[in-house]
């Protein structure tokens, strides 16, 4: 059961305004996301929120009906960064059943619902501890982690981060090719916002 860990929790103090819920077509950002994850054929879709908790969390209600979605707060939102909505993620999930986790930015409405199910696919067919997308030799979102390393992230404390957890198990990594630019984009300022929407 492989589970998508969507990292919503982000201040998006750059931005000026919660960019998970600026509008992405017909959609808002993180809806659109939430969409492609459900798309591509995850099992279970888990939405850690923390900023505008109210606002991201009546998105996750609206789209309940239509796949298998939650949420989880991450407590630690304003002082944790990335890891800490990470650990609050991986200590849901472990709840349960999932055998590995799909780990998410919610602010990349780009990535393509082929590669998403490509990394899953690899997967179940592959295995792999640790199984991370990569266009034209650049690493990207989402990353796969299996159930067996997530101790080793839970360990993990500031100020490390995901990458050093990754650089330190470089040799586990499965990289699968996609043809996808968007794993290498998210976006930060409204310039960026811009410039994702036009492409």
């Amino acid at each position: 059961m492989i589970s998508a860990i969507v990292l919503a929790a982000g201040e998006s103090r750059r931005m000026g305004t919660q960019k998970l819920l600026m509008p992405w077509g017909e959609k808002k950002v993180l809806e659109h996301v939430i969409s492609t994850f459900s798309s591509a054929g995850l099992d279970e879709i888990l939405v850690v929120t923390g900023s505008h908790r109210g606002e991201i969390e009546k998105i996750v209600s609206a789209v309940k009906a239509k796949c298998r979605v939650r949420s989880v707060f991450n407590k630690e939102f304003s002082t944790g960064e990335m890891l800490s909505s990470i650990h609050c993620g991986l200590r849901e999930l472990g709840k349960g059943r999932s055998t590995a986790a799909l780990i998410a930015l919610g602010d990349q409405p780009q990535v393509r619902q082929g590669s998403v199910r490509t990394l899953c696919e690899y997967f179940r067919q592959c295995g792999g501890p640790l199984v991370v997308p990569s266009f034209r030799m650049r690493r990207g979102h989402p990353w796969l982690v299996e159930r067996l390393l997530w101790g080793e992230i839970l360990g993990l404390r500031a100020p490390h981060t995901p990458r050093d957890f990754l650089s330190k198990n470089s040799d586990l990594i499965r990289y699968v090719e996609v043809n996808d630019p968007g794993i290498l984009v998210d976006f930060d300022t409204p310039e960026d916002y811009e410039a994702a929407r036009k492409q």
